[in-house]
């Protein structure tokens, strides 16, 4: 299940993670955004209770967005043990995201 992050609980959702987590920073208004959604939802199903799959919506968690210097969206942002460990910007595919996660899992 796919949890929503704002700039309220951002740190004790993603941060304090005990397992890793995949952030993406997304809009209702971005056409590449609609198109990796399925994508990362169909993840978020994969990998329940190994990884935690967030959303955040950079028109409402300004903090956070700005934290990361979240200049083009989609962006992915993958951390373990509160640290950021990856980045990807754009639209990409479900094997990229898969393995970039996969190497926090088994790691």
């Amino acid at each position: 299940m796919i949890q929503t992050v704002t700039d309220d609980n951002f740190n004790a959702i993603v941060l304090n993670s005990t397992i890793p987590v995949l952030v993406d920073f997304w809009a209702v208004w971005c056409g590449p955004c609609r198109q990796i959604a399925p994508v990362v939802e169909e993840i978020s199903n994969e990998t329940e209770g190994t990884a935690l799959i967030c959303k955040c919506d950079v028109d409402t968690a300004t903090e956070v967005t700005a934290r990361y210097m979240i200049r083009s969206i989609p962006t992915l942002l993958f951390f373990k043990k509160g640290e950021l460990v990856h980045k990807i910007v754009g639209a990409t595919n479900k094997q990229t995201i898969e393995e970039k996660l996969k190497s926090l899992i088994t790691v």
